[in-house]
């Protein structure tokens, strides 16, 4: 694990978490994954949002996990690998017992998966895992989007990715079309509660079911 200081004159007590973005910038230090070093000089287009990101400017990377002090604090940097996209990061406030998740994470709501920058359902579901492996009962945990929460609410949310991607890929191992699967409405039982969103049971079977085939078959191991 690589570990560098930051050094500030300002008492900066919540870092500026961009995580969606692939970084984290505290005052004017910007860290970026070594993967994303072309965020430096492109902008970045996120397919199926129509969302365009501009040009920013990073003072260092890195391309595995990374440990930053700060004003005493010691902030753990987790990179995922293929999650919501190919850059999620995570920061985890050690003194604190407190958990960043980035969109990693999306508490009460179905994610979104980039699958322009290689993002993969299978991924968002190894992500839940490692999270979950991160925390304690006591550890207060900030997602992406959707309030704070816990470890209870994060197996809520582990346990939903793995039923809905295990029914969509039982249809499509049986040889139905994306529209047929949608009839079927494999997200009906969770809808309610995870498709208040942006993302709706519909969307997100579509993008569980552009994911299946290009991950492994079995990531979520209830046991």
């Amino acid at each position: 694990m690589n570990e560098y200081n930051v050094v500030a004159g300002t008492n900066l007590t919540e870092p500026i978490l961009n995580l969606a973005w692939l970084a984290v910038a505290l005052v004017a230090t910007i860290v970026v994954l070594s993967r994303r070093r072309d965020a430096r000089t492109v902008s970045v287009l996120i397919c199926g949002l129509a969302l365009l990101f501009p040009i920013i400017s990073a003072s260092d990377d890195f391309n595995a996990d990374k440990t930053l002090r700060f004003n005493g604090a010691t902030i753990a940097l987790k990179y995922y690998g293929s999650s919501h996209t190919d850059g999620d990061v995570s920061a985890y406030f050690i003194e604190a017992d407190v958990l960043h998740t980035g969109d990693t994470w999306w508490n009460g709501h179905y994610p979104f998966i980039d699958y322009s920058t290689d993002g993969s359902i299978g991924g968002t579901i190894k992500a839940a895992e490692a999270n979950l492996a991160m925390v304690t009962d006591k550890t207060i945990v900030i997602p992406g989007h959707g309030p704070i929460g816990s470890k209870t609410e994060m197996t809520e949310y582990r346990d939903m990715l793995a039923a809905i991607r295990d029914r969509v890929a039982a249809l499509k191992g049986e040889g139905k079309s994306l529209d047929e699967i949608l009839a079927a409405t494999p997200t009906a039982a969770y809808d309610d509660k995870w498709g208040g969103f942006f993302i709706n049971g519909e969307f997100f079977t579509k993008l569980v079911y552009k994911g299946i085939g290009k991950d492994p078959a079995h990531l979520h191991n209830p046991s």
